[in-house]
């Protein structure tokens, strides 16, 4: 008995909603329209960071596992075509690229050691470039989930007062303010706010969630890079 009540109660409730919104005003519709496209959109880039964010752990800490395991660094570069999905072996195959180049450029003069030396600061500006980039591609789409954070509560409000103005509106055409004549078109003004606090929120928390990641896998990016420079001024320096 207690679950028919609950039932025909959230029966109720959605009814009552779906109503509202059909019976807003134009302008209260198109605002919620705007709103659910943003909700949409959020969401999608939400989904896709997630599988995106999962996809470069597990490849990142399976390139750290190979990486520990060789004991060259020619030996890491087969194991580091393999993920392409890994942000560290990204920042390794493009330093181990520019250590190649060095390395040749060393060999065809006569100040090799001089040379390779002086030529690290290429390596490193190399290092730093290819961790930029992929900083870049951690970050893309979170612009948007930080827009919609902060710019839906203000679309449905907007949505919210315009709505009032028309009930004030009807008011006046019809000459009675009584609660059964204003509270229905004010309870469709603030469905706009509601759908932009219900677009805002997810927006916002995993905005925060997926800036965090970034910044520590951009941080691992950091730490790897300095761990590959140590490795490669050491060489030159017995050489």
């Amino acid at each position: 008995m207690n679950n028919i009540g609950t039932l025909d109660m959230g029966n109720k409730i959605s009814g009552s909603v779906l109503s509202m919104i059909l019976d807003a005003g134009l302008m209260v519709k198109f605002i919620l329209l705007i709103l659910l496209v943003l909700s949409i959109i959020s969401w999608t880039i939400i989904f896709l960071k997630f599988v995106y964010y999962r996809k470069i752990r597990v490849e990142n800490e399976a390139f750290h596992s190979d990486y520990q395991q060789s004991s060259k660094l020619s030996e890491v570069l087969p194991a580091a075509r393999k993920y392409s999905f890994s942000t560290t072996a990204e920042v390794f195959r493009v330093g181990y690229a520019e250590l190649i180049k060095v390395n040749k450029a060393s060999r065809e003069t006569a100040r090799g050691e001089e040379i390779s030396l002086s030529s690290l600061d290429n390596v490193q500006r190399a290092l730093n470039r290819a961790s930029n980039t992929e900083m870049t591609k951690l970050e893309s789409a979170l612009g948007f989930l930080a827009t919609t954070g902060s710019a839906s509560p203000f679309i449905g409000l907007f949505g919210t007062v315009w709505g009032i103005m028309e009930t004030f509106q009807s008011i006046g055409a019809r000459g009675s303010a009584t609660l059964a004549v204003v509270a229905p078109g004010i309870s469709e003004a603030l469905i706009a706010t509601a759908a932009g606090l219900g677009a805002a929120i997810p927006a916002v928390i995993f905005y925060n969630y997926f800036l965090n990641k970034s910044k520590k896998m951009v941080q691992e990016m950091d730490n790897f890079a300095d761990e590959f420079l140590n490795i490669v001024e050491r060489f030159l320096i017995r050489k």
